[in-house]
């Protein structure tokens, strides 16, 4: 069955560390596609905030 795992932080560091804990538990052949995202919030005036956020697709046993 193809399943997904959704990722999400403010920074990109942070995403790397959780992504990488999921695929080491996650046999290569399993590993079917990882879709990647980068959102800012925020305009000129205020504060900005990014929002980096990953989908990872999967085959579970």
């Amino acid at each position: 069955m193809l399943q997904v795992r959704l990722f999400d932080c403010e920074h990109e560091e942070d995403l790397e560390e959780e992504i990488n804990e999921f695929l080491a538990e996650l046999e290569p052949k399993n590993l079917k596609d990882i879709k990647y995202n980068v959102a800012l919030i925020g305009d000129a005036g205020a504060e900005q905030v990014y929002c980096f956020s990953a989908m990872v697709l999967y085959r579970a046993e």
